[in-house]
């Protein structure tokens, strides 16, 4: 299975993926939703800033699911993943404040992070807000990107 997983570019997430600082990617819902039970170990993910084309791909190392999350549990989360995660010490409060209410997490383990080519892909059918795209093969969404000079 392929994914997109689309970033908040000011976070500044792909970078720490891309240099190794970040080496899970966490998703933290209210309710269950894409990717819970759709990603996978060997899974490729390609990652994009919203409004970017793509411009990374990881295979998938491994998945943690956590649900039924109440405050002290998110806490240990952060506490023992946080660093993996791409999250400075200094704001883990902050991202405490975040995802305290939230209900469920999935901690992506990423592996063999490399910069791809630029694509775009079409998100019709996923809905416009989507943060997770996944299908059987990417090349079912790709759409390539022209570099116009003039």
């Amino acid at each position: 299975m392929d994914h997109v997983a689309i970033m908040k570019k000011s976070w500044g997430l792909t970078e720490k993926i891309l240099s190794g600082q970040k080496k899970i990617e966490s998703r933290w819902y209210v309710m269950k939703c894409r990717p819970w039970n759709k990603v996978a170990v060997e899974d490729t993910i390609y990652f994009k800033n919203s409004g970017e084309p793509v411009c990374m791909k990881a295979e998938v190392k491994n998945v943690l699911q956590f649900e039924n999350l109440t405050p002290e549990k998110v806490k240990q989360i952060l506490k023992k993943y946080g660093k993996d995660d791409g999250l400075e010490k200094e704001k883990l409060d902050e991202f405490f404040e975040m995802f305290k209410n939230k209900k469920y997490c999935i901690l992506i383990f990423l592996k063999k992070v490399v910069s791809v080519r630029p694509f775009n892909v079409d998100k019709t059918g996923f809905g416009a807000m989507s943060a997770w795209l996944s299908v059987p093969n990417i090349s079912k969404i790709k759409k390539r990107v022209y570099n116009i000079k003039g």
